[in-house]
């Protein structure tokens, strides 16, 4: 969001805080960013649900054509009530139970398995089904070791060694391989760090493996810029990079195949804005220390982290500058939104609005210390799309009698 000043201070007077305030517009126009880039006519984009449930963006995700990738039964049902058809859901779960297979394939959604493990109790409980397979593309790439997703180490993905016993297991149970897959990181800026998985996948790619392949989907991890001064990822460049690597390796594969994406926090980060209220204020010999009425339990990226997310002092937006610690409700002195951030003179009772909020914030949420849930607004063009009412602290402590 950008000159939303008056909106959010309107918004958060009318629901209260803490608010997370979601500009549609933002997605929309990321969305067509992507498909714009991608000059492969036989293209799917996966909205990686994870990143953000909320109804509003999961409607336009949907009028705007996209599919969804999954990675729970419950997200699996969440796209299906949200319109999705089965044929417009992926599975990729990790470490997925019998159970879980189970119900994913008894909806006719495609399952994406990532170890041998997965894929022998696929084959002897489904002979004869579509798959897809996860593929360790052993190149790490990521903002953050817990969000680097491939490598010989990480628990990701059927290794390029191990492909020989995969044709094996789907020859004897009569498996499609349909799909293959990777995913190297999160929160990639640079397009090399994304080729350079693209390119591992792409040497294993033969039709005498994988004679029923359709699609080569290479993932999501596109990186937004979370600080002021971090460029924007170049889409088009990207884009442009993927269509041609794509299409040599439709021409050595023998016949076109889909080119899939899967973005998550590249489609909603930009459009998120948290709304917090200054609660307290210290002065403890000179640091300057300004509690909130959120915390972690809302949004724990900074801590779970260490993600920076641009603050900005909605009430004071004018004033001086000070170095201030902002720091959240939760019962842990690591609890903190920013350390040693310059803002403009904050003031008890002020709004101060954590940016960049659209994605892993609300749906990496929690009851931590029975706090309450923000509340979730969604606006697009200054009109309110939906509003989705936080609970009050009676309602949430019956939930548990």
């Amino acid at each position: 969001m950008s000159n939303d000043r008056e909106l959010l201070l309107r918004l958060v007077h009318e629901y209260s805080s803490p608010l997370y305030v979601y500009d549609i517009g933002v997605v929309r126009a990321q969305v067509q960013r992507l498909l714009d880039s991608v000059g492969w006519k036989k293209k799917q984009i996966l909205y990686a649900v994870k990143a953000n449930y909320n109804p509003s963006i999961l409607a336009l995700i949907r009028e705007m054509g996209l599919s969804i990738d999954t990675v729970s039964p419950a997200e699996v049902h969440l796209a299906l009530a949200s319109g999705f058809s089965p044929r417009h859901i992926m599975f990729t779960a990790n470490n997925c139970s019998d159970a879980d297979l189970q119900e994913v394939h008894a909806l006719g959604v495609l399952c994406n398995l990532d170890s041998l493990s997965a894929l022998r109790r696929f084959a002897r409980m489904f002979p004869g089904s579509p798959v897809c397979l996860r593929i360790n593309p052993e190149i790490t790439a990521g903002s953050h070791k817990a969000v680097q997703t491939a490598g010989v180490h990480v628990k990701f993905g059927i290794l390029p060694e191990d492909l020989g016993e995969v044709v094996s297991i789907a020859k004897s149970a009569g498996l499609s391989i349909v799909g293959l897959h990777e995913h190297t990181g999160s929160g990639m800026i640079d397009p090399e760090d994304y080729l350079k998985g693209a390119k591992k996948l792409a040497e294993l790619l033969t039709p005498q493996n994988f004679p029923h392949l359709q699609f080569v989907d290479f993932g999501g991890g596109l990186g937004v810029p979370y600080q002021p001064d971090t460029p924007e990822l170049p889409t088009a460049i990207l884009g442009a990079k993927l269509s041609a690597l794509f299409e040599d390796i439709c021409k050595s594969f023998g016949r076109e195949l889909e080119l899939c994406m899967e973005p998550g926090k590249y489609l909603v980060a930009q459009c998120g804005t948290l709304l917090v209220q200054v609660t307290t204020l210290r002065n403890n010999r000179g640091k300057l220390i300004a509690g909130v009425n959120s915390g972690f339990s809302h949004l724990i990226r900074p801590v779970l982290y260490g993600a920076y997310h641009h603050i900005e002092n909605l009430s004071n937006p004018s004033a001086a500058t000070a170095i201030y610690d902002v720091v959240g409700n939760i019962c842990e002195s690591g609890d903190y939104f920013a350390e040693e951030r310059a803002l403009p003179e904050i003031r008890e009772g002020d709004i101060l609005a954590i940016r960049t909020a659209g994605a892993y914030g609300a749906s990496m949420a929690s009851l931590y210390n029975l706090r309450p849930l923000p509340g979730e607004v969604s606006v697009e063009n200054g009109k309110v799309l939906r509003h989705i009412e936080r609970r009050s602290n009676k309602d949430l402590s019956s939930h548990f009698r």
